[in-house]
């Protein structure tokens, strides 16, 4: 494992405080809150400490309350709902600065057999021939600031290849569907608790951009803010991350400065091993349209 992704395993390895109370790291990405699947990555390793190692999860419905600081460690206060024959319910508060930053509900379940049915895989040509993240990173990094450019521009855990290469400087409308290749970037230790944390991290990564595409917006541009509301993600296999990934995604609906996306992730042998789905705010803000992009 290199060093770039140990980092992240070390960011999603919770320290134990007290019975049910954790702490874990923080890392600044260059956005202006804390990254999300940070806060999605570190519940779910918290939750897991307190449930028996048969039972994986199965789901995590959590709400981001208010705007994490990339440069504070965040508390986890795990509450053990119940312990049922094969189902483990848990509830995560995280916490800065005294107050509550993220909430959510975690479901663990023991492995069952049943009936088993899945929707198709799309066509999408194979991560070998599409264009590195990395690779497109320099032509993006030259409109930001010096400070921006180090972490655009530095080595990413998670490697992404998209299948619609698109200008996040010059967005133009287009259908409200991507595709995305991804998977760690490195070999990672045979626990699957760890490659669902891990999972759960990298959902949270373009899922909401997919309802700016018919807008012709962009994260990027200095009049939009955006936030991740609530996210959702349900586990139906074992996956591991090591191995690409398709992240799938679609947005049936935005409005009233909300917007809604929902994804599908696949095994390159097609094989769905998650749904997640995600609303968050879309606010055009025009008083901020003094502000660059690359301050």
């Amino acid at each position: 494992m290199n060093a770039i992704l140990n980092t992240l395993v070390s960011l999603l390895n919770m320290e134990t405080i007290e019975e049910n109370l954790f702490r874990g790291a923080s890392q600044d990405l260059g956005f202006r809150q804390l990254f999300g699947g940070q806060v999605l990555g570190q519940a779910l390793s918290a939750a897991s400490k307190t449930v028996d190692s048969a039972r994986q999860a199965n789901s995590l419905h959590g709400y981001f309350l208010r705007a994490g600081d990339p440069n504070k460690p965040v508390v986890y206060q795990v509450e053990r709902v119940r312990d049922g024959a094969t189902f483990s319910t848990r509830r995560v508060m995280g916490i800065q600065n005294g107050q509550p930053i993220f909430a959510c509900s975690a479901s663990f379940h023991i492995h069952e057999e049943g009936f088993r049915h899945q929707t198709c895989m799309p066509d999408v040509p194979p991560p070998e021939e599409l264009i590195p993240e990395q690779d497109l990173a320099p032509q993006l990094a030259q409109a930001l600031s010096e400070e921006k450019q180090i972490k655009m521009l530095r080595d990413k855990p998670i490697e992404t290849r998209a299948v619609q290469v698109l200008d996040p400087l010059h967005p133009e409308k287009s259908d409200p569907i991507k595709q995305v290749w991804f998977k760690a970037n490195g070999a990672l230790p045979d626990d699957p608790a760890l490659h669902k944390y891990l999972l759960a991290y990298a959902s949270d990564f373009g899922l909401l951009t997919t309802s700016l595409l018919p807008h012709g917006a962009s994260i990027w541009q200095p009049q939009m803010q955006v936030a991740s509301l609530d996210h959702a993600i349900w586990f139906h296999e074992e996956v591991r991350l090591d191995d690409w990934l398709l992240y799938s995604t679609d947005s049936p609906w935005t409005g009233g400065a909300r917007g809604f996306s929902r994804g599908s992730i696949f095994t390159r042998d097609g094989k769905l091993v998650a749904s997640v789905a995600q609303e968050g705010l879309v606010r055009v803000r025009n008083d901020w349209l003094n502000k660059s992009c690359a301050e």
